[in-house]
């Protein structure tokens, strides 16, 4: 089958799955897609226990994506830059210091927690998981996914400043999260270094890419304003943030610099100097349709994929009581992180009610930990790389599905509790 022939099946599906949740169930796109592509394996493998060639062929399909190539290498792309595109710089300057050490300070907590606990889990369980392929999952899973993030945060209505928080930390440690994986994968197959030595190397390796991919993304977004500041052509300039984007991702990888950042960093430079100072209001308007379509697209094709890969999980008994029991355990980890990160940045002051909970709850996985997961096949022994993608994709599901779907009462039971009423309030 061409790969022209899967994109084909996979919008048809996509398509019809939004038409679906649209006219009947009514859920976030996000949502209803992944849900409506899970209840459809789920189906096929009911089937397969009567006509066992389907869920071959369902898988054969599914081995024709490579998901690492198109998350990673592809899409994740696009759907940075048009989430840092609509994020204002003077909110995110407002709130830098929290989106900043919950990204970062957050990020490497929730990696070392979570690593533990699945060091625990792997001994009462006897899943042979080592610390470091533990730490893998640590730095898999702790990031918030963007994807999965700000798709809930449209149907939301949540205030302003809450919304800018929750997207911007989002947005960055989902970048810091690839680096942190990328750069363990990188030193996991060397002799152990001492353990002073080790550490260096990666802070390093991460310094590196982190300040790399935010002075390329800085550079090519400052061509691209530059460009668009000397034409008034609204088909033309859509193409130069396109350009952007897929040239931008590609030569930050040909560099070996943080893709993610590139993107998220000429976002936001288009998007408030290139919006402000370079753009009429006719391509404002069309630039903002076409980010907006793209992302919905990409949204709803990674989702549905995303509820289709359960047909490619290997499946044992321990192995469930692995994904049930991540779970709470990165729940913990989340809460945990996030308040200690808080508490470094009140000065000793408790933050405002609900106000962890609500980062907790509000933290979903989505595709991009899939697509982490899945790299470790080429990287792990087969068991226990099936042992860790089976945990991440119970995470990952109980985050779209059901903590996305009860993110409304407890934004509501925020709102009331901190007095927050809008968009111009401050963060307590």
């Amino acid at each position: 089958m061409a790969i022209f022939d899967v994109l084909a099946v996979l919008m048809v599906l996509a398509a019809t799955f939004g038409w679906v949740n649209d006219r009947y169930v009514r859920l976030p796109i996000t949502v209803g897609v992944m849900a409506m592509g899970l209840t459809l394996s789920l189906a096929l493998i009911a089937l397969s226990l009567v006509y066992p060639s389907i869920k071959v062929d369902a898988e054969r399909f599914l081995s024709l994506i490579d998901f690492d190539q198109l998350l990673l290498h592809g899409v994740l792309g696009f759907l940075l830059f048009a989430g840092a595109l609509h994020i204002e710089l003077g909110d995110l300057r407002e709130h830098r210091l929290s989106i900043g050490v919950l990204a970062v300070v957050g990020t490497l907590l929730s990696t070392g927690i979570v690593g533990g606990l699945c060091w625990l889990l792997s001994r009462s369980l006897e899943l042979s998981l080592t610390p470091y392929q533990c730490l893998l999952f640590g730095a898999l899973i702790s990031p918030t996914d963007p994807i999965a993030v700000l798709g809930m945060l449209k149907s939301l209505g949540a205030p302003r400043h809450l919304e800018v928080q929750i997207a911007g930390e989002s947005l960055f440690n989902d970048c810091v999260g690839v680096v942190v994986f990328l750069a363990l994968l990188q030193f996991g197959g060397r002799p152990m270094p001492a353990a002073g030595r080790l550490t260096l190397d990666l802070l390093v390796l991460v310094a590196r890419e982190v300040l790399g991919g935010a002075a390329l993304g800085l550079v090519l977004g400052l061509l691209a304003y530059l460009m668009l500041k000397r034409i008034d052509h609204y088909q033309v300039e859509v193409l130069i943030s396109l350009a952007l984007v897929m040239g931008g991702y590609a030569l930050a990888e040909r560099l070996h610099l943080s893709a993610a950042i590139t993107a998220v960093t000429a976002g936001l430079l288009v998007g408030n100097q290139g919006r402000t100072f370079a753009m009429s209001d006719r391509t404002r308007q069309h630039l903002d349709a076409f980010w907006e379509l793209i992302d919905e697209i990409l949204n709803a094709l990674l989702f549905v994929l995303l509820g289709l890969e359960v047909l490619a999980l290997t499946v044992r008994r321990e192995y469930v009581l692995a994904g049930i029991l991540a779970v709470p355990a990165v729940l913990l980890a989340r809460f945990v992180a996030t308040g200690l990160s808080l508490q470094l940045i009140r000065a000793g002051t408790s933050p405002a009610p609900h106000t962890v909970r609500l980062l907790t709850w509000g933290g979903l996985r989505g595709g991009l930990a899939v697509a982490l997961a899945l790299v470790l096949r080429d990287h792990l022994p087969a068991r226990q790389a099936d042992v860790l993608l089976v945990m991440t994709y119970f995470v990952v599901v109980f985050s779209v599905l059901v903590q996305g779907l009860s993110m409304k009462p407890l934004v509501r039971l925020y709102v009331s509790a901190s007095g927050d009423q809008g968009s111009s309030n401050r963060p307590s």
